[in-house]
């Protein structure tokens, strides 16, 4: 049986994730503080790892408990913020480190995900990321999960097991996680974030043209190669109706396809 082997929340989109044993699935039907907040600029924008790629040399560590997070990088001291009070702290922050005005805002009950209509956590299997790591033996499996930033990562699969999770055309799959139900939508479309070194930005010109080669080449039977219009995709898009708000989700829990 599949189980929940790690979570990992984003409560700043772009930024450093955040180990979980557990989590709640809040009134979107992301998990809870997932994206949270953002940073843009004035024109709404968002200063994201996609237009930004020295977001990537930011640090960030959290006690969401108390709402703290602490920021640092080579161009300034770590400093200590509350990210509900000192919102114009943060922004003076990130403002002197991109050379522009920065403002942070938050969506509390939705987040910020990138797929508006699967806005449910993305998952990938365990065997997926080792398989990739054997695609490019100079990355980790730790390394490529920071790249792709995947919130529920299943282990006890094969790989490529979360192809499962979306059907033909259109068709999604509901699947269970402990006690709480989502639905597999889509595979989720990569940008260039995940040819970036996750610590430094620096970027691997050839890490597309091989991950494009390979995922074409080892689709599993099981894989609706419908929904490739493109093989630059990996990990799956989520939703949760408004039944599963509040239910708890956790690691060591039960994953299973419902149909």
């Amino acid at each position: 049986m599949p189980i929940l082997e790690h979570i990992v929340i984003y409560p700043i989109k772009s930024l450093d994730g955040v180990w979980c044993t557990s989590a709640q699935v809040a009134s979107g039907g992301a998990l809870q503080h997932d994206r949270e907040f953002a940073l843009v600029d004035a024109e709404y924008r968002f200063v994201n790892a996609k237009r930004f790629p020295q977001i990537h040399r930011l640090r960030a560590s959290y006690d969401l408990k108390h709402f703290i997070v602490t920021l640092g990088s080579a161009k300034n001291q770590t400093e200590q913020f509350h990210l509900l009070h000192d919102k114009a702290r943060l922004e003076e922050y990130f403002s002197e480190y991109f050379g522009f005005r920065v403002f942070l805002v938050r969506n509390a009950a939705h987040g910020f995900p990138d797929d508006q209509e699967a806005s449910g956590p993305t998952l990938v299997a365990l065997a997926t990321m080792q398989r990739l790591a054997e695609w490019f033996p100079h990355l980790d499996t730790e390394e490529l999960l920071r790249r792709f930033r995947v919130n529920l990562i299943v282990g006890k699969t094969e790989a490529f097991w979360e192809d499962r999770l979306f059907g033909e055309d259109t068709e999604s799959v509901r699947f269970q996680v402990g006690g709480a139900v989502f639905e597999g939508i889509k595979p989720c479309a990569r940008c260039v974030v995940p040819a970036r070194n996750a610590r430094t930005g620096e970027q691997d010109m050839n890490f597309q043209k091989i991950f494009l080669a390979k995922r074409r080449e080892t689709l599993p039977h099981w894989t609706a190669v419908s929904r490739f219009d493109h093989f630059y995709r990996l990990s799956v898009n989520t939703y949760a109706a408004a039944s599963e708000i509040g239910k708890m989700i956790q690691c060591g829990d039960s994953v299973k396809i419902l149909g």
